[in-house]
């Protein structure tokens, strides 16, 4: 078996972890906890707001008893308080005219700057632009920031971003605080391991094994699960970092066995670094959504309705040629059969 951190394996993964930083995917531990990409100035209608309380309300309701987490508005092309509020914006005394979109930075065919441009790129970057022209007419109106995995939340709840589009799950937890789209993609937790790992998958291979995930993910909330989690596999989580290929790195650097993560962006992972790879079979399901503050349901109609839009035309939508331009090279063993999810609606 071999030994994680010797020698000439440190090197291999050191020199690997220096060619991810060549793709222009920087370590996120480089990376402030909340940047913008071409904002200019403080924003009236932009600034941080508080979440507005809303218990006893059928959305609150909803949300406790979460049957189907991935059920959201009805799409509608009309413009309520949130869409006037992006629309009126002002910076310096100047409308901004601008959608300010949260997106990830270090996620390879996912959200990431390209090399030769600077330039975001990706599946989900494709995604904001669309929501912009719909409601700007331009792809191009977005202020990108870039945010951690665990600032997510806080970022829509504070008024930082309009949107947040980074490979965002639906789950039952994080709609009693933020409001999702439908769903645009789906995946599912797996397992990365270094090439020559005897690790099989999300089993007893794991027993004490170091196990990485970013801070705030799903994959955090599944090791913590008592009866399915590292504690029943024997396998050692190690403390949460900020962004998911902080874990990357620690593999690379040995300093970790295995990292779990979304098979969306695993696959990525393992394009930029053939050192590495996928093991096992996705263990858990996961939709990904546009994630949104809880009472802007006018905005998350209307992102919907981007979506019904961005759905349609079978092998020749929008959806269907964003994959084939960022996934569908590295993503093919982790995604036999790809279409986006129907969308479901509340009643």
């Amino acid at each position: 078996m071999r030994t994680m951190g010797g020698g000439s394996m440190r090197s291999l993964r050191s020199a690997a972890a220096v060619t991810v930083c060549a793709l222009g995917v920087a370590a996120a531990i480089a990376v402030p906890a909340m940047m913008d990409d071409g904002g200019d100035g403080d924003s009236k209608g932009g600034a941080a707001r508080p979440q507005t309380m809303r218990a006893g309300t059928e959305a609150e309701a909803a949300a406790d008893s979460c049957r189907n987490p991935e059920a959201s508005l009805r799409p509608s092309s009309a413009s309520g308080p949130a869409i006037k509020r992006i629309k009126n914006r002002e910076v310096n005394g100047r409308k901004l005219n601008k959608l300010i979109a949260g997106v990830d930075q270090n996620s390879y065919r996912w959200g990431y700057r390209d090399p030769a441009t600077g330039d975001l790129t990706g599946f989900d970057i494709d995604l904001v632009r669309a929501i912009a022209e719909d409601i700007f007419g331009d792809p191009d109106a977005v202020i990108f920031r870039t945010i951690p995995t665990s600032q997510r939340i806080k970022a829509l709840q504070q008024g930082k971003v309009d949107v947040v589009v980074r490979t965002m799950t639906i789950n039952c937890d994080r709609i009693k605080d933020v409001a999702f789209s439908t769903a645009y993609f789906q995946a599912g937790q797996q397992v990365l391991v270094a090439d020559d790992s005897s690790i099989t998958g999300y089993n007893k291979t794991l027993r004490g094994k170091k196990v990485c995930t970013a801070q705030g993910s799903t994959a955090e909330a599944e090791l913590d699960k008592p009866d399915t989690g590292a504690e029943h596999l024997g396998a050692i989580k190690v403390k949460p970092v900020p962004n998911q290929l902080d874990c990357l790195v620690r593999l690379q650097l040995g300093e970790v066995d295995a990292v779990i993560t979304d098979n969306a962006l695993a696959a990525g992972q393992a394009a930029q670094d053939p050192s590495v790879k996928l093991v096992g079979s996705r263990f858990t399901d996961e939709l990904y959504g546009v994630a949104m503050n809880k009472d802007d349901d006018d905005l998350v109609r209307r992102v919907n309705k981007v979506l019904e839009n961005y759905r349609q035309g079978g092998v020749g939508s929008p959806w269907m040629q964003a994959y084939q331009k960022w996934l569908a090279k590295d993503f093919s063993t982790a995604q036999e059969n790809p279409a986006p999810p129907a969308p479901e609606y509340k009643d």
